[in-house]
């Protein structure tokens, strides 16, 4: 028999009204000189990138570190940010100058890249799966240009280009493991932004935790939303627009989901949204970074998180760089490298039975031994 569980109440009225499109502001905060301003669309030849110079040490004022966000831009409370941390954390480290360019569209990525290089950027760090083959481009045009991408991998990497992967599939697994453990109507759902690899891997591990589960456990709880045999599931086809995410969870939830896992960026805040607002019927998993921290207006409703250190990779990368130690060797986050990992219970710490705690954290060892092993295709090698 499956296991059930206390539902938290939630705390009161909502404290977050989202936009009717789901649109991100404007204005970038990304900067540490707030009399900076940032691109807010692609920036020409006589336009300058957000640069902060934060009193950098003699030597260490002629590099500049710079980072191109994807369409959902550097406040998405997920990976755009979680990266953007690890480049204000090099900056402040290292006290070098650092530039940024927030794409507002997929078009953009090539020509915001190169707005870079123009300025005079000594290692671009490119976010997300999308700008694969922009970042590849003008990593072969600019060889002394040193370039990193999170979320995408090269079969051959150019000698300048570092690949930073996560094994997301690993804690995805643990996450659906804990779904299945704590539903209380025997349906849980899942949707993506977008059928990219990226996207996909999340929800490999979550169907195959929530199988793992059931072959344990003698039970049968369904995923909606995601098949990893077919490779076929729900998806937004849009990682900002708010409403569709928020649309798309709340049909999982008239077919009976009570635990939400969305992979699709600030989108998936919508799915949060229609968590919260079913009155303590249903409750959600987040993705990238632990979302008690980065949305914490939702952290009543959130079991856990699927995190990815990505802050730290790019940390990693910038600092490479900068000790002229950087090389393209790929970097893949996992379980036994601690580049990713499922977030503490918070508000559920005491909801969530010690039984349940116990299996998972064995769970996380058998993972790392090779015990228990993730079998989706889109996880990185």
């Amino acid at each position: 028999m499956k296991r059930t569980a206390r539902v938290v109440a939630l705390a009161g009225v909502m404290t977050l009204a989202l936009g009717a499109c789901g649109d991100r502001p404007e204005e970038n905060t990304g900067s540490s000189d707030p009399s900076e301003t940032s691109a807010a669309s692609s920036p020409t030849e006589e336009e300058e990138t957000t640069e902060s110079t934060s009193a950098p040490p003699a030597g260490n004022a002629d590099f500049k570190a710079c980072m191109v966000s994807d369409s959902g831009g550097f406040d998405d409370k997920s990976f755009n940010q979680t990266s953007h941390d690890g480049l204000e954390a090099a900056v402040q480290k290292l006290g070098i100058k650092s530039g940024e360019v927030e794409s507002q569209s997929d078009s953009e990525y090539a020509d915001n890249i190169s707005a870079l290089i123009r300025e005079d950027c000594n290692i671009v760090v490119t976010v997300g799966f999308l700008l694969g083959e922009a970042t590849e481009v003008a990593a072969k045009q600019n060889p002394k240009v040193d370039f990193a991408i999170v979320d995408f991998g090269y079969p051959k990497p150019p000698e300048n280009v570092r690949g930073l992967s996560f094994n997301t599939a690993e804690p995805s697994f643990m996450a659906g493991y804990l779904a299945a453990g704590m539903t209380q109507t025997g349906l849980v759902g899942t949707f993506g932004g977008a059928k990219i690899p990226t996207v996909t891997v999340f929800m490999d591990g979550y169907w195959e935790g929530v199988n793992y589960y059931n072959e344990q456990n003698d039970t049968d709880v369904q995923v909606i939303g995601w098949d990893e045999k077919t490779q076929e599931g729900s998806f937004t086809d849009d990682f900002e627009d708010k409403i569709k995410g928020q649309t798309t969870a709340e049909t999982m939830i008239q077919q009976g989901a009570d635990i939400i896992f969305p992979v699709a960026g600030p989108a998936g805040l919508g799915a949060l949204q229609a968590a919260k607002d079913s009155g303590g019927e249903v409750n959600a998993i987040w993705v990238d970074t632990d979302g008690c921290v980065s949305a914490a207006e939702y952290c009543d409703v959130l079991l856990s998180s699927v995190m990815k250190g990505m802050d730290t990779a790019v940390e990693d990368a910038i600092t490479d760089s900068y000790n002229k130690e950087f090389t393209n060797e790929p970097y893949v986050g996992t379980l036994d490298n601690g580049g990713v990992q499922l977030a503490p219970y918070h508000e559920f710490d005491d909801d969530i039975p010690q039984e349940l705690k116990d299996e998972i954290e064995q769970l996380k060892q058998d993972l790392v031994s090779g015990e228990v092993k993730v079998t989706s295709p889109s996880a990185p090698q």
